[in-house]
């Protein structure tokens, strides 16, 4: 069975990459990785102006005592704010702020973003960078140009030629090994009320796994994912489970009332996620998941944006669910923004096929490959949802992960926010792999309610 789902310009003038989908890199670029360029493609240097440091290996070892799996303590809790930008100032700002983040200052009074100063933080393990720089002249997109071939690890486009290379870089960027984690997320209304739904994650990567040996891999895998819902009571006991391949999605249900595993062919494209009050769509989770088809995809080039970065207040146990919830908005005050080299991708939905976005923009950090934020617009070309990912970095594995997201809507005035742990004991629990869990059997044995 087979279910299809899966600017360096400055901020004042993009400079438009065109390639053709199949070009190649030579040598002497490649040749850059390591050097001036980073091992992930990212310009090692800092900006002209100095806002923008040069990256020296980012952080990859705890800068104290640290529990594996307990929540991260913040490294740079002594940074003081650099400036706030509100609706008074935005136009002082405005060249290195995305059209969402525009439009979100526009549209409430109460938003504002805590400028810091600029941490390059992101670090990865080794074998990922080894793998990274040896993609640069062995990876390449397939014949239909949707799906990409010539590697099993890294990033695979460090040196991307074309928009679906950049986007392939962040659908298969280093998330760790076989792990489970525990968070919630909230649908939360125009006067800021909200029930919190709770999930137990777990993810068994394939794709660059670094721990796995040959006979482990699935080949074409990137993962196997599994969510569950524990809470409210009316909603637990629901589990999904994902087979995520380079070319196609597998997912299967499994409903509690029902007791029954089922085929689950609607978890892609722009049908509604798990318990989102039509907040998000399946594609949305983690800012783009799946294929890349029903999109013609531009590399549009490099800008410096103010994006969410290093964000360990917002996610840590020094606060609640609540004090990150507000109407509107998640609660500024939290919030940590860093001047970032980012690329940006234009999506168009292709003719003849449909989806509710009509286009989408992503801004990609040049250091981790992450998509960090994204315009969404309607079938009117207006911009109706504005989606950040906040992030911090698992500096004792290391890699830089996503925390919390969020997504909101611009007409409904509503938002959803996505990897709420603050309430959580734990962050993550590093597991064995299981191939056996991993199953429509291994579903079925699962299920409780």
């Amino acid at each position: 069975m087979q279910i299809k789902m899966t600017m360096l310009a400055s901020a004042l003038a993009l400079a438009v990459i065109a390639a053709p989908v199949h070009a190649e890199v030579s040598e002497a670029e490649a040749a850059r990785l390591g050097q001036d360029l980073t091992p992930m493609g990212a310009e090692r240097a800092g900006n002209e102006a100095g806002t923008i440091p040069a990256w020296d290996g980012g952080l990859s070892s705890p800068p104290g005592e640290h529990e594996p799996g307990g929540h991260y303590a913040d490294p740079f809790a002594g940074d003081e704010i650099l400036v706030t930008i509100d609706a008074s100032n935005l136009d002082e700002y405005r060249e290195n702020l995305t059209a969402g983040q525009i439009a979100m200052l526009e549209t409430y009074p109460t938003w504002a973003m805590n400028v810091y100063p600029t941490r390059r933080s992101a670090a990865f393990p080794e074998g990922h960078y080894e793998q990274t720089m040896a993609n640069a002249t062995r990876a390449t997109l397939a014949p239909d140009g949707l799906t990409f071939e010539g590697t099993s690890g890294g990033i695979p486009f460090p040196i991307p030629q074309s928009g679906a290379e950049a986007i392939w870089n962040h659908l298969v960027r280093y998330r760790g090994e076989s792990y489970v984690m525990n968070w919630s997320q909230a649908a939360v209304t125009r006067t800021g009320s909200y029930t919190p739904v709770r999930f137990d994650y777990e993810y068994d990567f394939h794709y660059g796994s670094l721990t796995k040996s040959e006979d482990e891999i699935e080949p074409d895998k990137i993962a196997n994912f599994m969510q569950s819902v524990t809470a409210p009571a009316r909603l637990a006991g629901q589990i999904l489970l994902v087979h995520e391949y380079l070319d196609e999605r597998q997912a299967w249900t499994y409903n509690p009332g029902q007791r029954r595993v089922r085929l689950a062919p609607q978890v892609e494209y722009d049908n509604p996620g798990t318990a989102s009050d039509g907040l998000r769509t399946n594609d949305d989770f983690v800012m783009y998941n799946g294929a890349i088809d029903r999109y013609d995809w531009e590399l549009v080039g490099k800008r410096e944006i103010y994006v969410p970065y290093n964000s360990y207040e917002l996610v840590g146990d020094t606060i609640s669910m609540d004090d990150v919830l507000e109407a509107g908005h998640i609660n500024p005050d939290h919030a940590r923004y860093e001047l970032h080299r980012v690329w940006v991708v234009d999506a168009t939905l292709k003719e003849g096929t449909s989806h509710l976005y009509k286009r989408r923009t992503f801004y990609l950090d040049e250091d981790s490959w992450m998509v960090l934020a994204v315009d969404k617009y309607d079938n009117r070309d207006q911009l109706w949802r504005v989606a950040e990912q906040h992030n911090i970095n698992f500096y004792d594995i290391p890699m830089q992960y996503p925390a919390l997201e969020v997504h909101y809507d611009l007409q409904s005035g509503r938002y959803i926010a996505m990897g709420l742990r603050n309430d959580e004991s734990q962050v993550y629990r590093l597991t064995d792999p299981r191939p056996a869990h991993f199953t429509p059997a291994g579903l079925r044995g699962a299920g409780r309610r």
